[in-house]
């Protein structure tokens, strides 16, 4: 089985004033339909808006850069339906399939958020498919005025006005006065989102780095779009050892540069390739993966899709190699002194190594 796992930047979909919307497509990276995950990213300028829409794909929204409002409807809810949030850097909110969303700048520099998602429901696995409410591709623009004029209870000079007043392509600029009008966001603990920043590490290596998960058990919206979430930082030269999830996984460099190398079936390395600033790319079910990063570090953020995946690890106190110790030996074929340090990394390493030298006696 031959698959293209090589780290993809994505494709501009719509860029104006406003900002931007970017999405990652199966023409550029098959395997996004194949592991059926799907990833996009929206830049927003100040006074930028993401009208409201709804998509096919369940996600999680990760804001890497600046301050906005996002207001978000949930259809089938009869309690905690609507919100609007205020986010800020760091900020984790999932967005499940079908709810409505729009997303508002209010700060004074970009916004930028990577959305992260399962495809498996989609109408092309690997891609998100959105459904503008307003703006000039929306249903009000398509229907005819007398069933939005019956809808609305208006006449149809007014319904015709109102479906050829739509404007934007899913991202507008409002001017200084409709600015003024939108209220600022509840900025009060929310069950809407989690800041993964602010989390407490569940590992930390001194200089070699940390790493932050988020589940279905530590927060309970998750289970609503079927993802767990992680955030990864590695300091200078410092590795992630391998590792492997009973379900597909998806990384986004949000920072540095470095080296990533996949295993997959028969043993083979499929992938060993490197990673840099604004690439995303796909771990399938099973395979194992490993993460270094270069002299200035680097940072990603991921999502597996299960809200409680199975992880794997090669190395640290929980390998899944970690067993009797002459069953260990045998296995590898390995001299007795190297089996000893080798089952006493695995009972006290970490999955994060810091700077080493690898060629030292």
């Amino acid at each position: 089985m031959n698959m293209d796992l090589s780290p993809k930047f994505p494709r501009t979909l719509v860029e104006n004033e406003g900002g931007g919307y970017y999405n990652w497509g199966v023409a550029d990276s098959k395997v996004l339909g194949e592991a059926k995950v799907a990833a996009g990213k929206l830049v927003l300028k100040p006074r930028g808006l993401a009208l409201p829409h709804y998509s096919d794909c369940s996600k999680v929204s990760f804001v890497l850069e600046g301050d906005c409002g996002v207001g978000l409807t949930l259809p089938g809810k009869t309690k905690d339906k609507t919100a609007f949030i205020g986010l800020k850097k760091g900020d984790v909110i999932p967005v499940p399939a079908a709810s409505v969303s729009w997303w508002y700048n209010y700060g004074n520099s970009d916004v930028v958020i990577v959305f992260l998602g399962d495809s498996t429901k989609a109408y092309v696995p690997g891609e998100i498919t959105y459904f503008p409410l307003t703006g000039s591709l929306c249903h009000l623009a398509a229907f005819s005025p007398e069933f939005i004029a019956r809808t609305y209870l208006v006449n149809v000079e007014q319904a015709q006005k109102l479906a050829n007043s739509q404007k934007g392509l899913f991202i507008t600029k409002l001017d200084q006065e409709e600015a003024e009008g939108i209220p600022k966001p509840c900025e009060i603990e929310n069950i809407w989102a989690q800041n993964i920043y602010g989390a407490s590490p569940d590992i930390e290596v001194k200089n070699g780095g940390k790493s932050t998960s988020l589940t279905g058990t530590k927060f309970p919206f998750l289970e609503e779009v079927g993802l767990s979430v992680s955030r990864l930082v590695l300091e200078t030269s410092a590795t992630r050892a391998p590792a492997y999830a009973s379900d597909a996984q998806v990384f986004y460099i949000a920072k540095g540069n470095g080296e990533v190398q996949i295993v997959g079936l028969e043993g083979k390395l499929v992938l060993n390739a490197k990673v840099e600033i604004g690439q995303l790319f796909v771990v399938p079910k099973l395979f194992m993966v490993s993460i270094s990063a270069d002299e200035k570090g680097l940072e990603f953020v991921s999502i597996v899709t299960s809200t409680r995946p199975v992880i794997g690890e090669l190395a640290s106190k929980n390998s899944v190699m970690n067993t009797i110790p002459s069953i260990l030996q045998a296995s590898l074929n390995v001299t007795p002194e190297l089996n000893y340090n080798l089952k006493r990394v695995m009972e006290t390493g970490t999955t994060i190594v810091p700077s080493m030298n690898l060629f030292q006696a």
